[in-house]
């Protein structure tokens, strides 16, 4: 039986200052952002995007999904805790980031890059698409060495069965794990693949919300159920909820975007 190792959420401590291994998979995952960006851009230059309009976008990005993660955390998850705790809104280094939060929060950033560029809104996400999930990757490893967002009871003869000490004794899917294998390694490469040659307007978008609404839902199944304001209803996790308009509105952009030209 595996047993989680409690890792110290401290990865490195110099004098008062503590660099928490949470925070170190978001600057990962930024710099995974802007890697694969610059990737892209050379593979892709009939997309026009230049270096300086992605800093711009990378840095306001960086805020939208800070900002947006932590308040869909708070609304989405655990409104009751942050009521009560109205201080702990600003511990982000504690855990606690919703993606859904995130991805609003982008769209945000998105929306008013697009207004700024001139470009389409569906032109800036399709070129955001496939940069985001190894970040998404990044993020759950983070949750794992957190021991949070843990997993189902699991049969005891499952090979890879793990407990949390910080939960019970309980034999339990490393869920954390498996999501960084399904939305974030797993979507990178089918939406890596997908954007090497143009596709119609709206269509990597497309193929991104369904994408991850899909394999989030299929890791909600192993994952132990959040609260959330809409609670465990009907047998659907407050995270497979959520994910269901990001489903309904992916098919929508994908069966839009292949009625257009390229």
């Amino acid at each position: 039986m595996l047993v989680h190792p409690q890792f110290d959420p401290v990865a490195l401590q110099i004098g008062p200052l503590a660099v928490r291994w949470y925070g170190l998979m978001y600057v990962l995952a930024f710099a995974a952002f802007y890697l694969l960006a610059r990737l892209r851009m050379a593979q892709r230059p009939d997309t026009g995007w230049t270096p300086r309009e992605l800093d711009d976008l990378l840095f306001w990005g960086v805020i939208g999904v800070v900002v947006g993660g932590r308040l869909g955390q708070v609304l989405f998850y655990e409104p009751g805790y942050y009521l009560a705790n109205p201080a702990e809104i600003l511990a982000v280094w504690h855990g606690g980031m919703s993606f859904h939060g995130g991805l609003l929060g982008v769209l945000a950033v998105m929306l008013w890059h697009a207004r700024r560029s001139g470009r389409r809104f569906l032109e800036v996400g399709d070129f955001v698409a496939p940069l985001v999930p190894l970040g998404l990757m990044f993020g759950r490893i983070g949750n794992f060495i957190n021991a949070e967002l843990w997993g189902r009871p699991a049969s005891p003869e499952l090979p890879w069965a793990m407990i949390f000490p910080n939960v019970d004794d309980l034999p339990r899917h490393p869920s954390q794990l498996y999501q960084a294998g399904l939305e974030g390694l797993l979507l990178f490469i089918i939406l890596w693949f997908y954007t090497r040659r143009p596709r119609p307007v709206g269509a990597a978008s497309g193929a991104f919300l369904l994408g991850y609404g899909i394999l989030r839902s299929v890791g909600e199944f192993f994952r132990t159920p959040d609260d959330g304001i809409f609670g465990f209803t009907l047998g659907i996790s407050m995270g497979q909820w959520l994910s269901l308009p990001m489903i309904a509105a992916g098919i929508w952009l994908l069966l839009r975007a292949h009625r257009q030209r390229y």
